[in-house]
């Protein structure tokens, strides 16, 4: 009997809906072989956090991790077409991007005015 393939899945995520993010992990634009190849890297790419699923460990960015998906022919489409769509990813290849200090940061969590809120390490600043 086969193994099933999990992977571990993180108790918490570190990032939310409508966080800026940067991919930190991956395939990179400079590594790709081919130079008329249509793959491109997304590593170092900046966006916003689209979707967030818990369960898996992976969430959804903006113009991050494109594929292609066929959809088939239909009363309303009869030509049928071809959709590019933004793919889930895990959330340990992103870092939150700190939009003051222009770079990645980890974050911290403090409390503040009876609220818990999450700091920024780079810069001190609430995010």
């Amino acid at each position: 009997m086969a193994k099933p393939n999990l992977k571990s899945v993180p108790k918490r995520l570190h990032v939310k809906t409508g966080d800026t993010v940067i991919v930190i992990s991956g395939r990179s634009k400079d590594l790709l072989r081919n130079e008329n190849s249509k793959q491109t890297g997304d590593k170092g790419k900046i966006g916003k956090v689209l979707k967030v699923f818990p369960k898996t460990g992976k969430i959804i960015v903006e113009g991050v991790n494109i594929k292609k998906r066929h959809i088939k022919p239909n009363a309303m489409n009869p030509q049928g077409e071809v959709v590019e769509r933004e793919m889930p990813i895990f959330s340990s290849k992103v870092m939150l991007w700190d939009e003051g200090a222009g770079k990645p940061t980890r974050v911290r969590k403090e409390i503040r005015d009876g609220k818990k809120v999450r700091i920024s390490v780079v810069s001190g600043n609430e995010i």
